[in-house]
């Protein structure tokens, strides 16, 4: 069995969408082929949303893990929810962390959970360095790669982020 859970940014641009989902569909090929993929998701919209999907095409087992109680409720916007909802019903296994509000611990934990049960990383990331807020991209690629787990990025050429 293979887990493997990512990070990623979540504010890519339409163009990018199809782009890095063509480039998860084929990392993911590689470990789909032995039937025992588990996908680690937070679901958020953007980049974890397109792993989770990628990850049930390819056949795998898929385990969300929501931040906080309230993240539902208060993050996701109307034009993620009914993927999100989907992706919750879709999912072999529901963490929700015991944060009651989604803030910067929560999402730090939620990242810790991630890295704990990853056999591997795949980060959704153009490279750029932590911003310093905690609970990013980067931080999470950092701190997979110092509890030694490999780190996949996926960039695709052309992909970009919004603004």
């Amino acid at each position: 069995m293979t887990t493997i859970a990512v990070t990623g940014h979540m504010d890519l641009t339409e163009d990018t969408i199809p782009l890095v989902r063509t480039a998860l569909d084929d990392l993911l090929k590689q470990y789909a082929e032995d039937g025992d993929l588990v996908g680690v998701s937070c679901i958020a919209k953007g980049s974890d949303s397109l792993f989770a999907e990628a990850v049930l095409a390819a056949g795998g087992r898929l385990t969300v893990v929501i931040p906080s109680e309230d993240y539902r409720e208060n993050k996701v916007k109307p034009d993620h929810a009914p993927l999100f909802d989907h992706l919750v019903e879709a999912a072999e296994e529901v963490l929700v962390l015991s944060h009651e509000t989604a803030n910067r611990q929560a999402y730090e934990a939620a990242n810790a959970v991630l890295i704990e049960r990853a056999d591997r990383l795949v980060a959704v990331w153009n490279g750029e360095p932590p911003t310093g807020k905690g609970g990013g991209t980067a931080d999470t690629v950092l701190e997979a790669q110092a509890a030694g787990i490999p780190v996949d990025v996926v960039w695709p050429d052309g992909a970009a982020r919004k603004g």
